[in-house]
């Protein structure tokens, strides 16, 4: 499938997906949505199982302005009915909520790189990521509470188990820029570049050192970990052993092994991809 709204390339086991809309300042047109969601519900997750992990950046001096406000107009009622017109609405909004959602949901550890503004759904985006860096440049800010409304596609949901709850709240009601420095400060971003560039060969080494793993592996460590963070030490415990009972009898674990004694890198086979809708 070509993309409109970015490029997307493969090398190595590593996706890069690269908004590509700088004189837009990359904002969130309808076909974002649309186009995104397509790369890991289908194209990960059902076409390209070499895929291994995937790194998202932008073009330009920002990283994204957010929602293209024109799609507020698509948002209007259209039938006469005001029910039928919020019901529509209501299925619009799940299914950009669902666009963030199969990235945190994906096999493969996504990784985003940010420059300059993170704005209202860059935010939402960035938080369904499993890791973030940024440049010195960089700022975060909750803009939908500038323009009269809750920010909806995921930020309030997962932005607190990123980051302090009183800071989070700050962030929510006043739409105060996050700059660099104290979003490292508060562990929203592992590390923070003076440069686009150092930015990018550092998150792309790291996408290759996750991308020579065990993909089995990984895949089950992501899986640990969200689940944990929505359960109770306990639930997660038990789903940890579940997990390792039917998945440890894996052939990746000898593989490791003797690489290890032969001192040569491990070969691991891909995952399998899940079958086709329909």
């Amino acid at each position: 499938m070509r993309y409109t709204t970015f490029d997307f390339t493969v090398t190595d086991g590593v996706a890069h997906i690269r908004l590509d809309r700088p004189e837009k300042r990359n904002a969130m047109v309808a076909a974002f949505w649309s186009e995104l969601r397509h790369v890991f519900a289908e194209e990960i997750a059902r076409e390209r199982a070499d895929v291994r992990v995937a790194v998202i950046s932008s073009t330009g001096p920002h990283f994204t302005a957010g929602i293209d406000l024109a799609m507020f107009g698509s948002f209007e009622g259209r039938s006469g009915d005001p029910a039928r017109d919020r019901e529509r609405f209501h299925r619009t909004l799940v299914e950009l909520q669902q666009t963030f959602t199969s990235i945190e949901k994906s096999r493969v550890p996504v990784l985003a790189a940010v420059q300059g503004g993170c704005i209202g759904g860059g935010v939402d985006l960035i938080a369904a990521c499993d890791m973030r860096w940024c440049t010195a440049d960089a700022f975060f800010v909750i803009k939908e509470i500038d323009i009269g409304m809750v920010a909806d596609v995921g930020t309030l949901q997962r932005l607190p188990h990123l980051i302090p709850a009183g800071l989070m709240r700050e962030l929510a009601y006043t739409g105060r820029n996050l700059a660099a420095p104290e979003a490292l400060r508060a562990g929203l971003v592992n590390a923070v570049f003076d440069s686009h560039e150092a930015m990018l060969t550092h998150v792309l080494s790291v996408a290759r050192a996750i991308a020579a793993k065990s993909p089995l592996a990984v895949y089950g460590s992501k899986v640990m970990m969200n689940y944990s963070r929505d359960h109770t030490v306990d639930e997660a415990l038990d789903y940890m052993a579940v997990w390792n009972a039917a998945y440890i009898h894996t052939r990746d674990l000898p593989e490791a092994l003797a690489a290890m004694r032969e001192k040569r890198v491990a070969r691991f086979s891909d995952l399998e991809l899940r079958p086709k809708a329909g």
